[in-house]
């Protein structure tokens, strides 16, 4: 944590910047934010909407990988991890029609939130679409984090934990409402179809 600590004097643009290159992940760099409002050291609405827009900035830069390399390299080196061309299209159709709400939802489900965005970027999704939801999703992820640090005190450690016990039903009934939307619009579509 000495490494994060070494931001702290940069301020909020210290949490900008750790949060955009992803030193560190941001379920550790939130929680001891939190601290540090605990502490009185910084305040609270300005410390989530830094940690927000680092938030937003860290996926852009993978957002970014997948859109200007992620599409020759897949191409390229694809076929050794099993990647064929046809799934590529596939991906690319399937985040035209679904990327804002895959954006969006993917961020409150931990494990995808952050790997979401290099299909976004390959998939060549509207960057302006991409911040948008993004930064949407992440203000109350961050919010979340950054709370629970500065409730927890000298414990924020700890707050990892917590919030993974109210992001587990969170993420169930995201996951949930995003394979019946899915469904929903593969039902309609083969309606449509079969017309």
């Amino acid at each position: 944590m000495m490494f994060i600590e070494f931001f702290k004097q940069f301020s909020y643009a210290g949490i900008i910047f750790v949060l955009t290159f992803e030193f560190v992940p941001a379920e550790l760099v939130l929680p001891l934010v939190g601290y540090w409002v605990y502490q009185g050291d910084m305040h609270l609405i300005w410390a989530i909407i830094a940690g927000t827009i680092g938030g937003t900035t860290g996926p852009l830069t993978l957002y970014a990988l997948g859109y200007y390399g992620g599409r020759p390299l897949i191409k390229k080196y694809g076929k050794y991890f099993f990647i064929k061309e046809k799934e590529m299209q596939k991906a690319e159709i399937f985040f035209a029609k679904h990327g804002p709400s895959v954006a969006f939802l993917g961020r409150f489900v931990p494990g995808i939130r952050t790997l979401i965005s290099i299909p976004c970027g390959v998939a060549k999704m509207n960057i302006w679409q991409f911040s948008i939801y993004t930064f949407l999703a992440m203000l109350p992820v961050t919010s979340l984090y950054i709370y629970m640090g500065m409730k927890l005190g000298e414990h924020w450690q700890t707050a990892g934990e917590a919030v993974k016990q109210y992001m587990m039903p969170v993420s169930i009934t995201i996951v949930s409402m995003l394979l019946i939307i899915l469904v929903y619009r593969q039902v309609k579509a083969r309606k449509i179809q079969e017309r």
